[in-house]
């Protein structure tokens, strides 16, 4: 039997971690894949001297591209330029094309697995949510017979090494971040983690493969970590809750809610205790009831496990497409329902200048009725933090706004 070449297009850290795991465990993977699969072509525009790859590196894409051989290309490029143009020639080539790439995949997925469908040949991301954990192969396999009514996790590993140092360690936001950053966790700049760019495109890959249709990551509320502080850490501490960056995708009966946003989560909650880099997944069917997945959410091994599993997968299924991974292109929102008609409790934290707190816990449960109040030691008399009941997230906020002139919304974050 003609072994089966493979190209990798990019040799970052998940591209490195890929080339050097296929070869640390070639023999498993061969055993495993029922066929020889070798690496032919190393794309990248670097010089890497003294790599034991050297003789399979190339800056040129079309002698991937022109070349029969090449059955499987692994794109761990980034990006949604080169990275989509490369990914779109394969594929119509009937060359299977794997990723980690979650801009790419969140942004023209549909269009992509359309492609690859139609030319025999298959698109596959396990890599791009979740880094090492298997999510999206579950999905759509082991979990298939159930309706999913909703998805929550935690799917960024830097905001939540963020949080974890705030909450044990009493860090402020920005010394947290700063040591992640130190420890290789945070990019320079960290915008697309702590403001919740990375996890909306998680969560878009995640729901548009469990309910069928894509959702591109503007249909998603989207806020991130940055306005946390430790005043909010405490309290949500005291009241039993930790606070994460969630990720949460809902199937109701008027349509689909989608928001990445900090919340609390209770203790009683098993992702409350999902800390450091790890991620962890909670799918809801309903068959099966809550299932979660966790594991390490990112880092170099981690994900290039995911990436060869899908090499792997694809050299099985060579010339034949994996007909269960799809879903349909959406051409408009209707079926995403605001986020603020979403029911939900608040954790709201006041301050006020001219009142004492029991005025303050009077004019609150005035506008709510009850209201559980936040104890926390050393409080300042002129700040008081309640969760509100359950209720519709705009009638909440207008409710918020009949407070008196000299109360100030502190900080507004909603419950899981």
């Amino acid at each position: 039997m003609a072994v089966t070449q493979i190209a990798v297009m990019g040799f970052g850290v998940v591209g490195s971690g890929t080339v050097e795991l296929f070869y640390q465990n070639k023999d498993v993977i061969e055993k495993r894949c029922g066929r020889e699969l070798d690496i032919k072509y190393i794309l990248d525009l670097r010089d890497f001297p003294g790599s034991p790859f050297q003789d399979k590196f190339t800056k040129n894409f079309d002698d991937i591209l022109n070349d029969p051989e090449i059955k499987v290309v692994a794109e761990v490029m980034g990006g949604k330029t080169f990275a989509y143009d490369y990914t779109k020639r394969l594929l119509s080539k009937g060359v299977s094309v794997v990723t980690s790439n979650k801009e790419l995949v969140a942004t023209h997925g549909a269009e992509l697995l359309k492609i690859a469908k139609a030319n025999n040949c298959n698109y596959l991301f396990e890599a791009s949510v979740g880094g090492g954990i298997p999510i999206i192969r579950p999905l759509h396999q082991c979990l298939a017979a159930n309706r999913f009514s909703r998805i929550a996790g935690i799917l960024n590993g830097t905001t939540n090494y963020i949080l974890t140092k705030m909450i044990y360690d009493q860090r402020s936001f920005d010394q947290a971040l700063a040591q992640a950053q130190q420890l290789g966790y945070a990019e320079k700049d960290p915008s697309a983690d702590v403001d919740g760019h990375d996890a909306t495109r998680k969560l878009c890959i995640l729901g548009s493969l469990a309910f069928g249709k894509h959702i591109y990551p503007e249909y998603v509320h989207c806020s991130g970590i940055r306005e946390i502080t430790l005043d909010d850490v405490e309290y949500a501490e005291s009241a039993g809750y930790a606070i994460k960056l969630i990720g949460l995708i809902e199937n109701t009966e008027t349509g689909i809610v989608a928001t990445v946003c900090p919340r609390l989560v209770s203790v009683n909650n098993p992702l409350s205790s999902v800390n450091d880099v790890y991620n962890a997944i909670m799918v809801t069917g309903d068959a099966v009831g809550d299932c979660l997945f966790y594991g390490r959410g990112a880092g170099k091994f981690p994900t290039a496990s995911a990436v060869v599993g899908d090499i792997i997968d694809a050299a099985k299924h060579e010339g034949r497409d994996i007909i269960s991974l799809n879903w349909e292109e959406s051409e408009g929102r209707d079926f995403i329902r605001p986020y603020k008609t979403a029911e939900v409790s608040i954790y709201a934290r006041i301050r006020t200048e001219n009142q004492d707190a029991d005025s303050l816990k009077s004019e609150i449960t005035n506008l709510f009725g009850y209201v559980d109040f936040i104890p926390r030691k050393q409080r300042s008399q002129h700040e008081l933090a309640f969760i509100t009941p359950t209720m519709v997230e705009s009638e909440i906020d207008e409710r918020l706004k009949k407070l008196t002139e000299d109360c100030k919304l502190m900080k507004k974050i909603r419950l899981l």
